[in-house]
């Protein structure tokens, strides 16, 4: 690589750090080109780079981000997962490892935090934005059902319930 390609490297990469609300570093070795590719289509189906880096090279392109914590996991065949929704590639990262025992999580950033591989996977176990939401939507829907269905049941049943509640 010359001089000019390093810099372009070095640059394009330090854009895609200081833009990633997460980074998260991984060991691709014993991984087919086919594993690699089925893991990048995963990724890519959510917006989600993952690209196998110059260690090196990224080393330098570190220093000038908030990543440069991570320096120290760029060692060996190291990949990187970049994406604005952490949550999305912990999960595909960490399943994918589940299957792949060749794919290893080091660590990675969220926002401001560094974290390890338990915190990696702790991440994975939370829910994505749009399964939150929905949970929310389910719990704000519960209560207006019943109360519609109470008022829409039969004046006996109301009394009955009525009844029910007054006994406790």
């Amino acid at each position: 690589m010359d001089k000019v390609k390093k810099q372009n490297y070095i640059s394009e990469m330090t854009t895609q750090f200081d833009k990633s609300e997460a980074v998260i570093v991984t060991h691709y070795q014993g991984l087919t080109v086919n594993q690699l590719d089925e893991l990048r289509a995963k990724m890519r189906e959510h917006g989600i780079i993952f690209k196998i880096t110059k260690n090196r090279i990224t080393k330098l392109a570190l220093e000038k981000t908030r990543c440069k914590n991570l320096s120290d996991l760029f060692s060996g065949p190291t990949a990187v997962a970049l994406s604005e929704d952490a949550i999305t590639s912990a999960k595909i990262l960490t399943n994918f490892s589940k299957e792949h025992k060749n794919l290893k999580i080091l660590g990675g950033i969220m926002g401001n935090d560094i974290l390890d591989v338990a915190g990696v996977k702790n991440v994975a176990t939370l829910p994505t934005l749009d399964e939150a939401r929905a949970k929310i939507v389910g719990i704000l829907r519960s209560p207006a059902q019943k109360i519609a269905s109470i008022l829409l049941a039969p004046a006996s049943k109301i009394a009955i319930l009525a009844l029910e509640k007054s006994k406790k």
